[in-house]
Parts: structure tokens; C-alpha cells; sequence
């Protein structure tokens, strides 16, 4: 026979049991929220780190772009002087005086394309030249025997080019 001492200790051996089970099926279900909050912790850093590199590298694209289309601003708002320097070369001299200012304005003229040439401006070559939508403004249509089909045959105002983009495109007139 069974008696009740033996009885009570199967029961508190029992719940001692269950207690030690419960203990461990919680401690096992802590412990996978634990490593659940740790990944999603980890995929969280790595996001914010792939996102943080990815901006550092869209400014330095940015910075480099900057830098490379300074003077571009300044570019622009020196071409319309230019363009009336080159008319005002174009004038037919009729004595010394007008010949030494003539003189002086050449000079003037060159270096500015000089110091132009040294950020990186250039002349958009025009005339002879096939019709190119990105580097040519098509004002006129003629036709010319003798050209070929879409080429420039005169130049009606310089374009020019910072490094490889175009500040102003060349107003041209194009062979039908």
C-alpha cells in the first residue's frame, strides 16, 4: 500500500516537476524572443549602415560634380562679352589709331579665351561639321550645292563647352 507521506511526496515531486519543465519551456521561449530581437536589431544596423554609405557616396558624387561645373555660373555670364568682343573684331579698320586699338582688344580677346581654356571652356567646332542636336541650334535651312546633306555651313554665334557638358550650343545655319 501506498501511504499518504508517499503520496505527498509523489505530488510535490510531480509539481517540482511541472515547475522545472514550465522553467525551462519559458526560459526557451525567452531566450528565442532574445535571439528574435537581436536579429531584428542586426538587420536594423545593417540597413542604417548600407543607407548611411549610400548618402556618403550620393555626396561625394554631388561634391565631385560641383567641383567639376564651377565655374559654369561664371562661364554663362561671360559669354555675351565675348560674343561682342568678337563682334567688335570684326570691324574693318581704317587707320592707325583704330589698327592699335584693334590690336589691343585681340589681346584682351585672347586672354580671356586663355583663362576660359584653363577651367576647362572650349569652342564647339561648327562649320563643316554634321548637324548634332546636342551641340548645334539649327536657326536657318539653306541649300547649298556642294555640302552635303545636314552639315553646318556657317556659324552664326559660338557655342561653347565646360569639360563635357554644353553651356551654350551653336547657332548654326544646316545644308538641307
Amino acid at each position: 500500500m501506498v501511504s499518504e507521506k508517499d503520496l505527498q511526496q509523489e505530488a510535490t515531486e510531480e509539481i517540482k516537476q511541472d515547475t522545472v519543465e514550465e522553467s525551462v519551456e519559458q526560459e526557451t521561449v525567452a531566450e528565442e524572443n532574445w535571439q528574435q530581437k537581436a536579429e531584428e536589431a542586426e538587420n536594423k544596423y545593417l540597413r542604417l549602415h548600407a543607407d548611411f554609405n549610400n548618402y556618403k557616396r550620393r555626396i561625394q558624387n554631388e561634391n565631385e560634380i560641383s567641383q567639376k561645373y564651377r565655374a559654369q555660373n561664371i562661364v554663362t555670364g561671360i559669354l555675351p562679352a565675348l560674343d561682342n568682343f568678337e563682334r567688335a573684331l570684326n570691324i574693318e579698320t581704317t587707320n592707325d589709331e583704330s589698327a592699335s586699338l584693334l590690336k589691343g582688344m585681340e589681346m584682351v580677346h585672347s586672354s580671356l579665351l586663355e583663362a576660359l581654356k584653363a577651367e576647362g571652356v572650349e569652342i564647339i567646332e561648327s562649320v563643316g561639321q554634321q548637324f548634332d542636336p546636342n551641340l548645334h541650334q539649327a536657326v536657318i535651312q539653306v541649300s547649298e550645292e556642294g555640302a552635303e546633306s545636314n552639315t553646318v555651313v556657317e556659324e552664326l554665334q559660338k557655342g561653347y563647352k565646360l569639360k563635357d557638358r554644353v553651356i551654350r550650343p551653336s547657332m548654326v545655319k544646316v545644308n538641307e
